[in-house]
């Protein structure tokens, strides 16, 4: 159970104005609160939960147990820089109505973003791949939905600086669990 609630916290953290978000948020300022928009975002935030809890799984059977935390450093240390380096915008150019291209634009950005990293590096740190999958969806669903519902707020300036501290507070976990992790502190 720790998996389940440490991966939540974590990717509610990780997750904040991140990059699939920021469209959700976006798509509902241009269009209205759509349900299709909702719905889409939540159901593209399971199946990347479950395809890296997946993945997870496979290199926990391939991973020696000492292994297991440097991975983990390594990918909240990803997760870290992710935020801090790849920027959001909240302006649609030109949006589009098709569900469809917002899956498919949903699932290309949850599945390179820090929270999917965070997922990742915990439930193969943790040993507990669904565990740390269903925390990580049940916070993702939180974070979409969030967004869908309180858009107008994503539209504050504070937001990226926000991430960005988020970003270097991941960065500066990584390096000390990989650091602590060699014996090197």
């Amino acid at each position: 159970m720790a998996a389940f609630y440490l991966t939540a916290l974590a990717v509610l953290l990780s997750g904040f104005a991140a990059r699939d978000q920021m469209t959700v948020a976006a798509l509902t300022q241009a269009q209205g609160q759509r349900f299709g928009v909702l719905i889409t975002g939540l159901l593209c935030s399971a199946i990347a939960c479950a395809i890296t809890a997946y993945v997870a799984t496979m290199f926990l059977a391939i991973l020696a147990p000492p292994a297991r935390p440097i991975l983990a450093a390594i990918a909240i240390g990803l997760a870290g820089l992710e935020s801090l380096f790849i920027s959001t915008r909240l302006k649609v150019k030109e949006p589009t109505h098709s569900l469809g291209a917002l899956g498919f634009v949903l699932m290309a950005r949850q599945l390179t973003d820090a929270t999917r990293f965070i997922v990742f590096g915990l439930a193969v740190g943790m040993g507990a791949p669904l565990a740390a999958g269903l925390g990580g969806g049940l916070a993702s669903f939180a974070l979409i939905a969030g967004a869908w519902a309180f858009a107008p707020l994503f539209s504050l300036r504070a937001l990226p600086i926000v991430r960005r501290v988020v970003g270097g507070l991941l960065l500066v976990t990584g390096i000390g669990l990989y650091v602590s992790n060699q014996g090197l502190l």
